[in-house]
């Protein structure tokens, strides 16, 4: 029996395959010529719990990226296991945003499709970080600027008597929550792997629209975009120099070998 039809919103991310990045031993910048772009993630599992809730309550599932046109990639392969509609925001002055600045513009894209629509959305799922920038703020700043509450590294959520059952990834196991919609929550690994692709569900993404909005479609300051609008720049990247050399202390009791690490250190000038 269907108890009641959600309205989801899945916010994704186009990232470089990671697996797959080198750096430039040189320049200690990314080399990113070569590099496949794939799903964030932790975007494609928020989009399996989404569609799992899809199947089980009724609804729509929506999915949302800011990026460059080649984002739209992405969002087809979303399109392809689970999602209903996408849309994509691309501008240039949203290029260089921080996490502020992009949870601003992803805020305000988000109305700006609820507005469209004219439907709210109940529930918006992120990945909990993405995999290039691996901070795991965006999702809850985007809770902070609509006033959404969050359950942050969520392992699965489901829908039990009207009431969403979450079950939250803590240090010392699991944490378990009823939330009240709406609410935003970010997705770690679920047990549950992605679904796959059909080629009937590929072909049908290919030939879905994806409307492309820019700033001068949505309510936005746009000194608080790109940036202008970030608080934190990245001022370099490089790779750690790992100096292998080290000294293997053995002897057959503890406190020699204790003494003797005293000694070297002492010799080292560290103590």
């Amino acid at each position: 029996e269907k108890e009641e039809v959600m309205n989801i919103l899945v916010c994704v991310k186009q990232v470089p395959d990671t697996t797959e990045i080198r750096i430039d031993p040189v320049t200690n910048t990314l080399i990113r010529a070569g590099v496949p772009s794939i799903v964030n993630t932790f975007d494609a599992y928020a989009l399996e719990v989404a569609a799992r809730l899809k199947e089980s309550v009724g609804g729509k599932v929506t999915v949302l990226s800011m990026g460059p046109e080649q984002a739209k990639n992405a969002l087809k392969e979303c399109l392809a296991v689970g999602a209903d509609e996408a849309y994509l925001f691309s501008d240039r002055v949203f290029g260089g945003s921080d996490t502020l600045a992009t949870s601003y513009v992803l805020s305000c894209a988000i109305k700006a499709v609820e507005e469209r629509t004219g439907e709210k959305f109940d529930l918006i799922l992120c990945g909990k970080q993405a995999i290039d920038g691996d901070t795991g703020q965006v999702g809850p700043e985007i809770a902070e600027y609509l006033g959404y509450a969050q359950i942050t590294y969520a392992s699965n959520v489901v829908m039990e008597e009207g009431k969403l059952k979450v079950t939250r990834e803590s240090d010392e196991g699991y944490d378990y929550f009823t939330g009240e919609l709406p609410l935003l929550i970010t997705i770690v690994k679920t047990d549950f792997e992605p679904r796959y692709p059909t080629i009937k569900s590929k072909m049908a993404a290919k030939k879905k629209e994806i409307p492309t909005l820019t700033s001068a479609d949505i309510e936005i300051d746009t000194t608080r975009c790109g940036l202008k609008g970030s608080p934190t720049k990245v001022k370099k990247t490089y790779t750690p120099v790992r100096d292998k050399v080290c000294v293997k202390i053995e002897e057959e009791d503890t406190k020699t070998a204790v003494l003797k690490l005293a000694d070297l250190l002492t010799d080292a000038k560290v103590i």
